[in-house]
């Protein structure tokens, strides 16, 4: 019995009352700082990927834009289609589409507005067969 009384009579200390007690590892100025000739990671760089890589496929994304390509098609609305086409390299589907659209008279136009629903909804690479990026 006399060995649990010696334990419970020693005196109980605030960890931060006393100085001499010890502290957790990395809480004391005993440790160096980061060393300054190693950088902090950044973002990755890919070379062949400057705009990114479609998060699926891993293909690198186009510098066009899917959103300006899509809104360019769709000013087949006010009778000038295959613009989006024109910006995103395939100039002889564009051709083809401001031909339809005139020469029909405005009904071939309805083929540059299913385009333009196609290309703002991911299914239309660019003329190197990238993916478009999203955004502007």
């Amino acid at each position: 019995m006399g060995h649990a009384e010696d334990v419970t009579d020693q005196p109980w200390h605030d960890a931060g009352s006393d100085p001499a007690a010890p502290q957790p590892p990395g809480s004391g100025p005993e440790y160096p700082p980061p060393h300054p000739q190693y950088p902090a990671p950044g973002p990755y760089y890919d070379p062949a990927a400057p705009f990114g890589r479609h998060p699926v496929t891993g293909q690198p994304l186009s510098d066009k834009s899917k959103t300006v390509a899509g809104l360019l098609q769709l000013l087949s609305l006010v009778g000038i289609g295959g613009i989006g086409r024109f910006y995103i390299g395939d100039i002889g589907m564009g051709v083809a589409q401001l031909l339809g659209g005139w020469l029909t008279c405005g009904i071939g136009l309805i083929w540059s507005i299913v385009d333009a629903v196609l290309i703002l909804s991911d299914k239309v690479h660019d003329s190197q067969g990238r993916p478009l990026r999203d955004g502007p």
